[in-house]
C-alpha cells in the first residue's frame, strides 16, 4: 500500500508485551488487576523480579539502561506473540517506542562518577545508554526492522502517543507493521526527589485515584509494547487479531507546564477526537481506562472532561495506576494493553484503594472488584502529560 492510504485502514493488535510490578505477561498483569492485587511496596511500583538477562546477554544488559532493558523484554514478547519477523518485509516494519525521561539510571550514575572522579570515570557508553531513542533503536536491531523508527517523548502521554502515531503510520501506508509502546525506569533518587519537591508524590505512598484522601501519585516503572498491523497484512501472515486500534485523538492544553487545563477542555477534546476517528459516538464506549493519577488536580479535572464528553451518561471508569503506580512514559502503553485484555475477556478491572469517594469525582469508578462486561465492544484509554499534552486511544474488540 502506498503513502496516502485511506485513513480508514483497519489496524489490529497482533502482539503484546509487558514488564510491570504485577507481572511480565498480559495475562499475569490482568489476573493480578482483577484480583485487586497491588504491585506497590514501600511507596513505589518497582519491577523487583525483572531479570534483564532473560531477554539480553549479560554484555548487552550491561550496555543498556534499565529503561531499554524493559523495552527489549516487552518488545521481544510482543513480537513472539505476533509471529514476527516471519512474513513481514523488514523495510515495512516500523518502531515507535517512547519514554518520558530516558536513561535516568545511567544519567545519575555517570554524573556522580564525573563529579567525583573526573572525565576518565565516565563510561564511553554513557550517551547511547542514556539517549531516549536507545530503546527504539535496540528493538529495531533485534527485529531487523528497517522501516520508520523513532522515539516519542511527551511525558505521561508518551505511550499512547506512540501507539496513536503508529496507527497513523499504518493508515498513511508507510508500513505494514509497527511495534509501538512506552518504557520508563525512573525510580532513581534524583527523579523521586524532584517529584517530591514538586508536591506531586503521595506522602504516604498509597495510590488512591478518585478517592477523597488522594494526595499525589506513586511512581512505578516498566514497559508495554503492542504490535500494530494492517488487518489485511495480519490475515495474510496468519497472525491473530487481538483487538483493533480504532481511533486516536491528541491535543494540547496550552495552559500550564504541569497542571491540566482547569476546565478539562484539552482532555475532553482528545476523547472526542478519538471517538470521531473511530466513527463512534459517546454512547458506543463501554468503559474508560482513565489517566487517573491520584493527584488532587488530575482526577477532578479528568472527571469534568468525561462529563463534558458523555453529558451525564458516562460508562464505567477504572485507573490501573491504583495497582501499579504511575509509569510516566510507559503508562499509556500499559493501560492500552490492559484495555485490549479487558475487551478480550469482557471484564473491567477495578480501581483499588477507593474507599472514600470524592464528591467532585462523581463517576462509576468500579471500586468494588472486577465487573463483568461481556458486551464490551469499544473502550477509551486516556493519557495526559506534563506540558499539557493529551492523548486518547479508542480500542475496539477484534
Amino acid at each position: 500500500m502506498s503513502a496516502g492510504a485511506d485513513q480508514r485502514t483497519e489496524v489490529v493488535v497482533t502482539g503484546r508485551g509487558v514488564v510491570s510490578s504485577l507481572g511480565e505477561t498480559p495475562e499475569a498483569l490482568f489476573d493480578a488487576l482483577i484480583a485487586r492485587r497491588s504491585g506497590i511496596a514501600d511507596g513505589v511500583g518497582a519491577c523487583a523480579d525483572f531479570d534483564p538477562e532473560a531477554a539480553m546477554t549479560p554484555k548487552e544488559a550491561r550496555r543498556a539502561d534499565r529503561y531499554t532493558q524493559f523495552a527489549v523484554a516487552a518488545a521481544d514478547r510482543a513480537a513472539q506473540e505476533a509471529g514476527l519477523p516471519e512474513g513481514a518485509d523488514p523495510d515495512r516494519v516500523g518502531i515507535i517506542v517512547g519514554t518520558g525521561v530516558g536513561g535516568l539510571t545511567t544519567l545519575q550514575a555517570e554524573c556522580k562518577a564525573w563529579l567525583e572522579e573526573g572525565d576518565r570515570a565516565v563510561s564511553p557508553h554513557f550517551v547511547p545508554m542514556m539517549m531516549p531513542n536507545a530503546a527504539a533503536g535496540t528493538i529495531a536491531m533485534r527485529l531487523g526492522a528497517h522501516g520508520p523508527g523513532f522515539s516519542v517523548s511527551s511525558a505521561c502521554a508518551t505511550g499512547a502517543h506512540a501507539i496513536g502515531e503508529g496507527l497513523r503510520m499504518l493508515q498513511r501506508g508507510e508500513a505494514d507493521v509497527v511495534v509501538a509502546g512506552g518504557t520508563e525506569a525512573a525510580l532513581v533518587g534524583l527523579c523521586l526527589a524532584a517529584f517530591r519537591r514538586m508536591g506531586a508524590l503521595s506522602r504516604d505512598g498509597v495510590s488512591r485515584p478518585f478517592d477523597a484522601r488522594r494526595d499525589g501519585f506513586v511512581m512505578g516503572e516498566g514497559a508495554a509494547v503492542l504490535v500494530l498491523e494492517r488487518a489485511e497484512h495480519a490475515k495474510a501472515r496468519g497472525a491473530q487479531a487481538l483487538a483493533r486500534v480504532a481511533g486516536y485523538g491528541a491535543t494540547n492544553d496550552a495552559f500550564h507546564i504541569t497542571q491540566p487545563d482547569e476546565d478539562g477542555r484539552g482532555a475532553a477534546a482528545a476523547m472526542r477526537l478519538a471517538l470521531q476517528d473511530a466513527g463512534a459516538t459517546p454512547a458506543d464506549a463501554g468503559w474508560i481506562s482513565a489517566h487517573g493519577t491520584g493527584t488532587p488536580y488530575n482526577d477532578k479535572i479528568e472527571t469534568k472532561a468525561i462529563h463534558a464528553v458523555f453529558n451525564g451518561s458516562a460508562p464505567p471508569v477504572s485507573s490501573q495506576k491504583s495497582s501499579v503506580g504511575h509509569l510516566l512514559g510507559a503508562a499509556g502503553a500499559l493501560e492500552a494493553l490492559v484495555t485490549v485484555e479487558a475487551l478480550r475477556r469482557g471484564v473491567l478491572p477495578p480501581t483499588i484503594n477507593l474507599e472514600q469517594p470524592d464528591p467532585e469525582c462523581d463517576l462509576d469508578y468500579v471500586p468494588e472488584g472486577p465487573r463483568e462486561a461481556g458486551g464490551l465492544q469499544l473502550a477509551l484509554s486516556n493519557s495526559f502529560g506534563f506540558g499539557g499534552q493529551n492523548a486518547c486511544l479508542a480500542v475496539a474488540k477484534a
